[in-house]
C-alpha cells in the first residue's frame, strides 16, 4: 500500500537524525558530542477517510494527508477532488 496523499501528492521524505553521546554540562558532564548522523524517513500524516460529496450524492473513500483534509474543509469536497483529478 503506497504512502502517497491522493490530493496533494505528499510522499515520504528522507532526512537525517543527529546521534549525540556524552553527558550534558549542566548535568556534570563534559558536554554532548555529535558522533554521526543516522538516516531516517519522515512520513506524511495519512488518513483513510470517507468524505461525503453532496454534488455527487455519495461518499468517496480516499487516502489523504491531514493538510489535504484542511484543504477540503476550505474549498469544499467536490472542487478539491475535481482539481486532483479524482472525479
Amino acid at each position: 500500500m503506497s504512502r502517497i496523499c491522493l490530493i496533494r501528492g505528499s510522499v515520504p521524505h528522507k532526512g537525517r537524525r543527529i546521534h549525540r553521546s556524552g553527558l550534558a554540562k549542566k548535568k556534570g558532564g563534559i558536554g554532548r558530542h555529535v558522533t554521526k548522523t543516522v538516516n531516517r524517513i519522515v512520513y506524511p500524516n495519512l488518513q483513510e477517510k470517507r468524505i461525503w460529496v453532496p454534488e455527487l450524492d455519495q461518499f468517496v473513500r480516499i487516502k489523504l494527508s491531514c493538510k489535504a483534509l484542511r484543504t477540503i474543509s476550505k474549498k469544499g469536497a467536490y472542487n478539491t477532488l475535481k482539481e486532483a483529478g479524482l472525479i
